[in-house]
């Protein structure tokens, strides 16, 4: 676990499973964790539980898909904090609308809140790091979607594709400051109360990952911690898979190619 005391987090989606997990990691390695999620609710309840005990908390219940929001957001974190070290993109949707059937509204949604929002923290909290001469990170998360397709979530694939692009764009214009951007793709974790999911879904999903298992609580954390921590120094525009080799390709194989020991 990588030690941030005095350090300064803001976790957008942190009501989701990935999010708690990663504003979780952060708390423990004593950094100041700012949560961010549209479900307010859900971050007081977050707030409540034991690995916030003692953490200098901001809790902001934003709506990604309102600027105003946002900016409410980061003038929170300037007037109380006047800066993030580190900022995690981490809040996205992941919903199913065929192409030839889906709405306007359905695609600027996934958009607005996938890439737009990023964009917008980023810029805005870039800006707060260079004024204070912060040398800090951001780390988006993008997803094996970017690369890879699915029938159903052609806007979410598009949108993630164009994250992984921004975040080079980002980590481009920021590197003049020592501010570096990366992204992580997390791999698969069933269990969001936002993006429910079929069980025959998850198991097909779960058969086609070749380490066989489905992302715990400290894979995507480790990561992105690490890239956020001085090991990293010299790492900037990259996206890390860290998603048990699913990105690498089809696990299944020909029987006649199954080892006779594995049959």
């Amino acid at each position: 676990m990588e030690n941030f005391e005095g350090k300064k987090v803001l976790v957008t989606g942190a009501a989701g499973v990935f999010g708690k997990w990663i504003a979780s990691a952060f708390a423990k390695s004593g950094a100041s964790v700012c949560l961010s999620d549209n479900r307010g609710e859900k971050l007081q309840e977050l707030a409540q539980t034991p690995e916030f005990e003692n953490v200098n908390l901001l809790i902001h219940p934003t709506d990604l898909t309102d600027p105003n929001s946002i900016d409410d957001l980061v003038s929170l974190i300037k007037e109380e904090w006047g800066y993030v070290d580190f900022v995690i993109n981490n809040a996205g949707l992941y919903p199913s609308h065929l192409l030839l059937e889906m709405t306007m509204e359905q695609w600027d949604k996934v958009f607005d809140v996938n890439l737009k929002a990023v964009f917008l923290l980023s810029q805005k909290l870039a800006n707060l790091m260079i004024t204070n001469n912060i040398k800090g990170s951001i780390v988006n998360l993008t997803s094996g979607a970017a690369y890879r397709t699915r029938l159903g979530g052609g806007h979410y694939s598009t949108s993630k594709a164009a994250l992984a692009m921004l975040t080079k764009a980002f980590a481009l214009e920021l590197a003049p400051y020592q501010i570096r951007v990366n992204s992580v793709g997390p791999g698969f974790a069933p269990g969001s109360d936002v993006n429910l999911l079929d069980e025959n879904y998850v198991q097909k999903v779960v058969e086609g990952i070749p380490l066989g298992r489905t992302s715990q609580a400290n894979d995507a954390p480790q990561a992105i911690m690490f890239l956020c921590s001085d090991k990293a120094s010299f790492i900037t525009g990259i996206d890390l898979p860290v998603d048990g080799g699913k990105s690498v390709g089809n696990f299944t194989t020909p029987r006649s190619y199954v080892p006779e020991e594995a049959k």
